[in-house]
Parts: structure tokens; C-alpha cells; sequence
């Protein structure tokens, strides 16, 4: 019969919705950048930064976000995100005598620590990561990232 066939676990639905929660801030973040553009190169530039880094970040919150949401190449995408977030708080959030720079600062931890578990633990078994995996024709270099 179906002995054989994997069995869903609760503990593979909460990964699943944890990995979806997560990438949420960074879809909506990068497409909102996207879609103001003009604001979002006139915003990093006051930064300091230049419109290529702003394309970056736009690049890197969306696709990073769509990996993990997925669950394709989720240990790159969450380790990506999760040095994003560090040099995001300790780049721009350092004034703690602001409640708000303090709350984005430990908010920015808080991901990058979520970020990280998930790039040890791994996507789980309700990913694309899964799938690939099942398969004997990987190259060793992607067996070794999954």
C-alpha cells in the first residue's frame, strides 16, 4: 500500500507557515520599493546610497523572499536575509535613545535570528528543497545546499 509514502507532521505544516510569515515582510518591503521606485532611489540616496544598491536590495528582498516562501534554496535565501537584517540594524537603527529606532533595531535581530534557525534547519518537507532532493540527479553542489 502506502507505507512507504511520507507522512505530513505538524511540525512540517508550523515550518511550512513560519517560512511563509517570515517571507512575508520581505515581499511586501521589495515590491513596495519597487513600485515607488523614483521615492526609493531619492530615499537610499539621502542615505548615502546609490540607485544599485537600492536595485539590490529590491532584488535581494524579493527573491530571497520568494525562495524561502517556496522553500527553494531556502538555506541561501534565509542566510542572505538573515546578514540583511544584521546590517540593517547595526547600519541604520543604532539610536537607542529613539523608542522606534530601538524597536526596529531588536525587531531586525528578531528576523535575522528566525533566519538563521531556518538556515540550519532547512525548508522542511512541504518545499521545493523536498522535492529536489528525491531526485538522484542533483549535482553535488545543490545536494549539498538543500
Amino acid at each position: 500500500m502506502m507505507e512507504n509514502a511520507p507522512r505530513l507532521r505538524l511540525a512540517d505544516l508550523i515550518l511550512f507557515l513560519g517560512r511563509l510569515l517570515l517571507s512575508l515582510i520581505f515581499l511586501h518591503e521589495g515590491l513596495s520599493l519597487a513600485t515607488n521606485i523614483t521615492a526609493t532611489i531619492d530615499t537610499f540616496a539621502t542615505l548615502g546610497l546609490s540607485a544599485p544598491v537600492a536595485l539590490a536590495v529590491i532584488v535581494l528582498q524579493i527573491g530571497a523572499g520568494l525562495s524561502i516562501a517556496a522553500g527553494f534554496l531556502t538555506r541561501l535565501g534565509a542566510l542572505a536575509l538573515a546578514l540583511f537584517c544584521l546590517a540593517t540594524a547595526l547600519l541604520f537603527h543604532t539610536n537607542f535613545a529613539s523608542q522606534n529606532e530601538l524597536l526596529h533595531f531588536e525587531k531586525d535581530l528578531a528576523i535575522a535570528g528566525g533566519m538563521f534557525v531556518l538556515a540550519a534547519s532547512g525548508a522542511g518537507s512541504i518545499s521545493i528543497d523536498k522535492l529536489l532532493q528525491r531526485t538522484n540527479r542533483l549535482h553535488p553542489w545543490l545536494r549539498a545546499v538543500l
